[in-house]
């Protein structure tokens, strides 16, 4: 799930091919009329510098109130979300064991957990995803001598986290690839620069959820180890990774020497994240989270939720993935036959995970208020917030993210409700 606090910077990428054509993808091979797509940004998401207080708290009272949409999480309530960990706690954990303290109990076995289905000897839980990878690429560079590591420039701690590798840890970042896909083996392999640790983020977010094939990520994980570098998986979606790769969790995670995966995004958890990797490593790592200030003191509740979700949103994931397949498909059909798209771009096509891209050349705010109004006129919200991309003036994007409630739409159901939405984004503006 996309976190609606994240102030993405789309400004560079995707950019309108000559005469305001279509965008280019990551192959730079221009996709016009492209097969797949919608689109639902985070739900209070940026949508432009007109965005205030106000229209956040209508879109979210927009979105929250929809009968139909494809994820949940929109506009969630206290009392619904305690209501939902106090109907899972009993199911994932003794209730009579005593609350957490400093990291034992129930965050102790939420650990262990993660530390078995990514095959790894320990796992740290960390409150932010932002911390854990602090921890981790801090510790690296400790055993390796070498303060850079390799990331894409689209990567999480170059995007979200307002340099806290160098400002907070002294770390320096460079980039193998500015291409809008991770880096090949052979890029990594003749960077002109030594480094201590290649960072890949599984699926890369801002570049559309992209993952690599198999092969490319085994030859990728090869080439930085020829290179004496250690590899650590920025796996904070690391969850839906498996259909793609036709591969399960532990011998994904096992190419890496630590990965990081999230809780509140792909499984719906309150908060937090895990630090997986061997022994010595996560020592430290613990070590470095009590120095960032991480070692709270109770964390029972983020972690009754995680393990929630590993039992009862986990295993679902493979659905939301192949849906997405099916929703994406359907609102490309919509989008071509709709007579005011002059083009569009869904991307990936198919997407490599449960969530994906949607561009269109409009204004975020008209695209905004395109999804807004049609969740309050008709209880549908297909999309949600809209963000200016591409670098290009009324070029906009958003993410889709799919859930259970998606598994309930049809293709038909799918068309429709783009059809509808085209026809408010492309129709006259309020007053005319």
């Amino acid at each position: 799930m996309a976190d609606e606090n994240e102030q993405a910077d789309r400004t560079s990428g995707l950019s309108p091919a000559a005469g305001g054509g279509p965008l280019e993808g990551p192959s730079g091979a221009a996709s016009g009329t492209a097969p797949e797509a919608p689109g639902e940004g985070p739900p209070g998401g940026p949508s432009g510098p007109a965005d205030d207080a106000a229209a956040r708290a209508r879109r979210r009272a927009a979105f929250a109130g929809a009968r139909r949409t494809l994820r949940q999480g929109w506009g969630t309530t206290v009392r619904e979300r305690m209501a939902e960990l106090a109907r899972t706690a009993e199911t994932v954990h003794d209730l009579d064991d005593f609350t957490d303290i400093y990291g034992d109990g129930v965050v102790a076995a939420l650990e262990a957990r993660v530390a078995e289905l990514l095959g790894f000897p320990d796992a740290a839980f960390f409150p932010t995803g932002t911390m854990a990878q602090q921890a981790a690429l801090r510790s690296w560079a400790g055993r390796t001598g070498n303060p850079v590591v390799a990331l894409h420039p689209l990567a999480h701690p170059e995007v979200h986290e307002e340099g806290a590798l160098s400002a907070v840890s002294g770390l320096r970042t460079v980039h193998p690839t500015t291409e809008r896909r991770l880096p090949t083996a052979e890029e990594v392999r003749t960077f002109g620069e030594p480094f201590g640790t290649l960072m890949l983020e599984l699926p890369l977010r801002d570049a559309g959820f992209v993952l690599p094939s198999w092969d490319e990520l085994t030859a990728v994980v090869d080439a930085a180890r020829e290179r004496d570098a250690v590899v650590h998986f920025d796996g904070a979606r690391l969850w839906e990774t498996t259909t793609h790769f036709g591969r399960p969790l532990h011998e994904i995670a096992g190419l890496a020497d630590s990965v990081y995966v999230s809780f509140y995004k792909s499984l719906g958890g309150l908060s937090g994240a895990v630090l997986a990797g061997p022994g010595s490593m996560v020592a430290e790592a613990r070590s470095w989270r009590h120095r960032y200030g991480g070692n709270l003191y109770q964390q029972f509740p983020a972690a009754l939720s995680a393990l929630a979700g590993l039992d009862d949103v986990l295993p679902r994931l493979p659905l939301y993935v192949a849906h997405a397949r099916l929703v994406a498909s359907a609102i490309a059909e919509a989008f071509t036959a709709a007579p005011g798209i002059p083009w569009f771009r869904v991307h990936p096509e198919p997407p490599h995970t449960q969530e994906f891209q949607v561009w269109l050349p409009f204004e975020a705010e008209t695209l905004t208020e395109a999804a807004v109004s049609q969740a309050e006129d008709t209880g549908i919200a297909l999309f949600g917030a809209w963000s200016p991309g591409g670098g290009a003036p009324g070029v906009s994007m958003t993410e889709v993210s799919l859930g259970a409630p998606a598994l309930t739409w049809t293709a038909d159901e799918v068309k429709e409700a783009a059809t509808e939405f085209a026809r408010r984004a492309a129709g006259p503006g309020p007053g005319a």
